[in-house]
């Protein structure tokens, strides 16, 4: 074979090569989606990192190295299977990284906290029956328009079906059986033209079951529930169904009213076979009552009782006509006569409170002009009610009988009573007051079951305050607001002109009363507590910028709203509070709010403007105080030093100087590389331009890699989790030397 023969072979041989190479790539390098790999980290690091063949916190190549459990297509996972493991912790907030992921089975285990509003977008099957879970269902699992089977069984789950179920035209299996959920079928139930198998049995739910009966079912369990009214005829025919421990009725259901039209999705009945007309001499007395004469009958009866009924009404509206004064008389004339008499005064205010609550609340508009400064009001002394006396129900006294009542229907926490409110608190006595705060003083409640809440007593000095329906929009909005590391709502008191809020008890006090003390609990927050305080309270603000819709902005961020319970995990308070905050050219601050002007980004003492980067701002400050332990500002100390902010950003990429800026509390005892990480997401928080500050999700994700590094650091060292700096920079891993 000649020279050039054997040289075109070769060639085509090394193409050859090259393409099988090519090829096994993949399998040789094994290299998983990244973000399929950090979603599985995240989840791991949320399950307290069980003891799972293969699975480790950093690096790692799930598919290629079969962690348990986890069954890939090429580099996408796509199932993960891990029941019965008694795994422990949470579900993190990251699982919607997991793109391809079609199938999640964590059943039969000891999870706890709430089901993330951050689902794998894909999924198909959802496994996560006999938990702990709990908490309200997320709307968010509405947008999950790939699952055909969602099992959810003996958890704890509370409040209302979301009502969200449009799109997920192709969901075959429900399973929310033996939790704690209330409230009705939501009615886009209708719209899940798929679902065959439906397991709602051994909850609170009630009303009626008119939103099943077009759906193919083929099992229906609602047992031990609340169910009232009729089981409708289509439900009958199902083959197994399981009704029973509901106050049904066992009689016959009703026929629809005249002239109703058939529910949808009902074929139009066929007309029977027109038979041959009799003779006269077969048709009989019963002739008279046709059809058509029963329906005539039935018809003006109807109207009769209408019109009798609108005659009294309007004999009742004339006579009480008579009692009004003549500038009622315009207000009645302008407005419809069955309608509720409201000032026209009144009406303009409620619709500024509900612009406000949207546009200024959540959205972050301009705040109007600069805060006036002045003290707090002193405290008005609650009166118990006389014995025997009896509220007055507000459909009667405040004028407005459907809107405060509907409002209180749609609030999800409790109703508390001042009477019951005054003797948890003692009279609200200053042994019981436990912190002051924006807009109010916060009272230690004890209650007679043993139970132990907070209750803030707003001062009643805001308009927003004042008006009960705007009061009670409000506090609907805060109730929503449900976050493991976000201090719940539990109920309210809208009485006797009094406005409380009860809140659940967090044992701990303030992150700001940990740290600035003068006793030794500040030595007791370790380098990886205050990281992890600042990652809980990140992931809190996270939620609340971009899980909630529309955004909530807190305005008030510091470490004084940051409650700490037993285990030292934070929970931030106030959320949605500033929504009662007055704006305008009469706004006016009490003097406790002066502690957060250290925390106020530079935008907002420009131009008054505060949007969701303000708050970002206002975390750098506080992740200043965990690293530092000093205050934000502070009088005591010389001219250069007084303000936190100024003296540290020149600080925070130098080395030297951060090692000198730590917590003296601390004792040295840190990882020096975390602590530069930790320095440089503060840099970017504290930036004065806010378009440059990164999205609470970016900041989240970098402090969850710098727990991740000093969980592995521990592992590693065998040391405590505030390993000292020596220890680790001995055992770091290599590839940490470069970063």
């Amino acid at each position: 074979m000649s020279l050039s023969g054997r040289m075109s072979r070769g060639v085509w041989v090394g193409f050859l090569v090259l393409g099988i190479l090519a090829t096994l790539y993949p399998a040789i390098d094994g290299v998983t989606d990244q973000d399929d790999v950090q979603g599985l980290q995240q989840l791991y690091q949320s399950l307290n990192s069980p003891l799972l063949t293969g699975w480790i916190l950093n690096g790692g190549d799930p598919c290629a190295e079969n962690w348990q459990g986890v069954t890939c297509n090429g580099p996408s996972v796509t199932q993960i299977q891990l029941s019965g493991l008694e795994l422990q912790g949470a579900l993190g907030w990251s699982l919607d990284r997991l793109k391809n992921l079609q199938s999640l089975d964590l059943s039969n285990n000891q999870l706890e906290g709430q089901l993330p509003y951050n689902m794998p977008p894909n999924i198909r099957q959802l496994n996560l029956q006999r938990n702990r879970l709990s908490q309200t269902l997320p709307w968010s699992m509405g947008q999950l328009v790939e699952l055909t089977e969602l099992r959810l069984a003996n958890n704890n789950f509370t409040g209302n079906i979301p009502d969200n179920f449009l799109k997920l035209a192709s969901l075959a299996t429900i399973d929310v059986s033996f939790n704690q959920l209330n409230g009705a079928v939501p009615k886009s139930f209708s719209n899940l033209t798929s679902l065959t198998a439906l397991y709602m049995q051994d909850n609170q739910l009630s009303s009626g079951l008119e939103n099943l009966e077009t759906l193919p079912l083929q099992t229906l369990d609602i047992s031990n529930n609340q169910f009232t009214g009729w089981i409708p005829g289509p439900l009958l025919s199902i083959p197994s169904l399981q009704s029973n421990g509901n106050p049904l009725s066992s009689s016959p259901a009703p026929p629809p009213p005249p002239l109703t039209p058939p529910p949808p999705g009902t074929p139009p009945k066929k007309s029977p076979p027109k038979k041959a007309p009799a003779s006269p001499d077969s048709q009989d007395s019963s002739s008279f009552w046709s059809g058509g004469r029963i329906a005539g009958i039935t018809i003006a009866a109807i109207l009769a009782v209408v019109a009798v009924g609108l005659i009294v009404l309007f004999f009742k509206w004339r006579k009480r006509e008579e009692g009004v004064t003549k500038e009622d008389d315009k207000q009645a004339n302008s407005s419809s006569w069955l309608g509720p008499l409201i000032p026209p005064a009144k009406e303009k205010s409620n619709s500024d409170a509900k612009s406000y609550f949207s546009a200024q609340a959540f959205m972050g508009e301009k705040e109007g002009k600069e805060e006036k400064i002045k003290a707090s009001p002193p405290e008005k002394v609650l009166k118990l009610p006389p014995s025997g006396y009896k509220p007055v129900p507000a459909d009667i006294s405040s004028g407005r009988p459907s809107s405060v009542k509907s409002l209180r229907s749609t609030i999800s926490a409790s109703v508390y009573s001042v009477a019951d409110l005054q003797v948890a608190t003692n009279s609200f006595a200053q042994e019981n007051l436990i912190g002051e705060g924006s807009l109010g003083r916060v009272y230690r409640a004890d209650f007679p079951d043993g139970q132990v809440l907070a209750v803030k007593k707003l001062d009643t000095s805001a308009p927003v305050v004042q008006n009960e329906e705007d009061f009670l929009a409000i506090v609907g909005n805060i109730a929503r607001l449900r976050h493991v590391n976000i201090t719940e709502l539990v109920g309210y008191c809208s009485e006797h002109g009094q406005r409380l809020l009860v809140y659940e008890y967090v044992s701990r006090g303030t992150l700001h009363e940990m740290l600035h003390s003068a006793d030794e609990s500040s030595k007791k927050l370790s380098w990886n507590m205050r990281v992890k305080v600042a990652l809980g309270a990140a992931r809190a603000l996270e939620y609340l910028h971009e899980v909630c819709l529309p955004s909530v902005v807190h305005r008030n961020f510091k470490s004084g709203n940051i409650l700490l319970n037993d285990d030292l995990n934070p929970h931030l308070s106030d959320c949605g509070i500033a929504a009662l905050i007055p704006y305008g050219s009469d706004r006016q601050v009490s003097a406790n709010m002066l502690g957060s002007f250290g925390y106020s980004a530079p935008e907002y003492a420009m131009s008054g403007v505060y949007t969701v980067k303000s708050d970002v701002y206002s975390f750098g400050v506080v992740m200043l105080e965990l690293l530092t332990g000093r205050k934000p500002l502070d009088s005591s100390r010389s001219r250069q030093e007084q303000s936190l902010v100024r003296w540290a950003i020149p600080q925070l990429h130098d080395i030297d100087a951060l090692s000198r800026m730590v917590d003296p509390a601390l004792k040295g005892i840190y990882p020096a590389k975390s602590l530069s990480r930790f320095a440089d997401i503060v840099a970017l928080c504290v930036q004065p331009e806010p378009e440059f500050r990164p999205p609470m999700s970016e900041v989240v994700q970098a402090l969850v890699r710098l727990m991740q590094r000093a969980s592995l650091s521990k592992r590693r060292s065998g040391d405590d989790l505030g390993a000292s700096q020596r220890s680790l920079d001995r055992h770091d891993h290599p590839s940490d030397h470069s970063t």
